[in-house]
């Protein structure tokens, strides 16, 4: 099993939204017996809740489930996961910093996978947080293209290890 971890501040916008779009691809690609994907965030201020009712209302009308509660990203994860997505350069030393004191698994951006950009360019997803619906409508907007890159690359490392 593949294990993908998507992180963020609060856990409850960003990097749900990404876990539950490439979620619904690994499915739609039938990798689901091969590829596990959850998300956690860097603080725990949200642990618990459900997603931001934005995400929420986002995700459905795009047609993607919305089932998320927010948990804070612990260290023992990084024996278990295998690529830790962060949703912006902050999430990344965050994750890198912990990589670094811990081990663990791959750190990358998850709009490193989008392949639209140039390299290093606006690599980070947005925060829609503060922002309206239209926020969300954004962020999904940029997150579903990283997420079908990343399924590629997904793809690839699961067949250099069979």
């Amino acid at each position: 099993m593949y294990r993908v971890c998507f992180v963020c501040t609060g856990n409850i916008c960003r990097s749900p939204m990404a876990a539950l779009v490439f979620g619904a691809l690994v499915e739609r690609a039938g990798l689901a017996d091969r590829v596990a994907v959850d998300s956690g965030g860097t603080r725990d201020v949200f642990a618990g809740c459900t997603a931001d009712v934005r995400a929420i209302a986002v995700l459905e009308a795009a047609g993607y489930p919305s089932g998320h509660t927010a948990r804070l990203f612990r260290p023992r994860w990084l024996r278990t996961r295998d690529l830790l997505v962060a949703l912006d350069v902050g999430h990344e030393r965050f994750l890198r910093r912990m990589v670094e004191r811990h081990g663990g698994g791959e750190v990358a951006l998850l709009r490193s996978f989008d392949p639209s950009l140039p390299d290093g360019s606006g690599l980070g997803v947005p925060d829609p947080y503060t922002g309206g619906e239209a926020a969300f409508v954004d962020c999904l907007a940029v997150v579903e293209p990283a997420c079908r890159g990343l399924l590629q690359d997904v793809r690839r490392r699961l067949a250099m290890a069979a």
